[in-house]
């Protein structure tokens, strides 16, 4: 298990380094998404590790590459959202401080730091393994897991759920799952209505934070009516979905 981990982690090492690459050369629009979604994915491997050698180390440098990304990522879905409803002058305003922003966050201190300290990151494990801290991973990982999942479940059955926290929750687990598909005990559709409900609450979660921006960029003012309806059609959809969730996943 911990060679096919060692493997994993060289794999996001250089996924990571594409996307550097990609952003400094503005090649794709899809570099950003990838890169959070690479640094998403390191830190669902990285999760159940807590309390070996550099783990926390790696996972700083993840959650701060993390942090710079978002608002960028945020302006960059709204830019692709208005220039996809005629919304031309405000998707080009945005496009525009996009261009200016890819190279940068491709050369920024955040995430040089996350590719020199994932880069030694598999020494450590060595170092661990052969010390004998990586007794019994195997059986910790799955228990960690276990627990993200019985918070999704205590999340879901809450009357008063709120849908920030089961976005984090079902993102934690979907992913979790994938970066360790070798300990996964799940029901079989668990992973479809994961995706499914992510989907949902993204869509709810956009419209909220569109509505939100508004105050700020006069520009937006075009779009309320829409996302005001849109957030109530997301709100509706997501609950269905999630729904959907607990009664194929979960007993009641």
């Amino acid at each position: 298990m911990i060679d096919r981990l060692v493997a994993h982690l060289l794999s996001l090492e250089v996924r990571l380094l594409a996307c550097q690459a990609r952003l400094a050369a503005r090649t794709d629009p899809e570099a950003l998404h990838d890169l959070r979604t690479t640094v998403r994915r390191l830190r669902s491997l990285l999760r159940p590790l807590r309390g070996l050698p550099g783990v926390e180390q790696l996972e700083a440098a993840a959650s701060a590459v993390g942090d710079v990304t978002t608002p960028w990522r945020d302006r960059e879905v709204l830019a692709a959202y208005l220039l996809k409803h005629d919304q031309g002058e405000a998707a080009q305003r945005r496009m525009a401080q996009m261009a200016e922003a890819y190279p940068a966050l491709a050369a920024s201190a955040q995430l040089a730091s996350l590719l020199m300290i994932l880069d030694a990151f598999p020494r450590f494990l060595r170092a661990a393994q052969r010390q004998g801290l990586l007794k019994g991973l195997a059986k910790r990982i799955e228990k960690r897991l276990g627990k993200q999942w019985q918070k999704l479940d205590e999340a879901l059955h809450d009357p008063a759920h709120d849908r920030h926290r089961l976005r984090l929750l079902i993102k934690r687990v979907r992913y979790g799952i994938e970066a360790y598909p070798e300990l996964d005990r799940l029901p079989e559709p668990a992973l479809k209505r994961l995706k499914s409900a992510q989907a949902a609450l993204g869509d709810w979660h956009d419209c909220w934070q569109w509505l939100a921006r508004v105050e700020q960029e006069a520009d937006l003012q075009p779009c309320v009516a829409t996302w005001q309806a849109g957030l109530i059609k997301a709100e509706l959809k997501a609950d269905q979905v999630l729904e959907k969730l607990s009664a194929t996943c979960f007993k009641s």
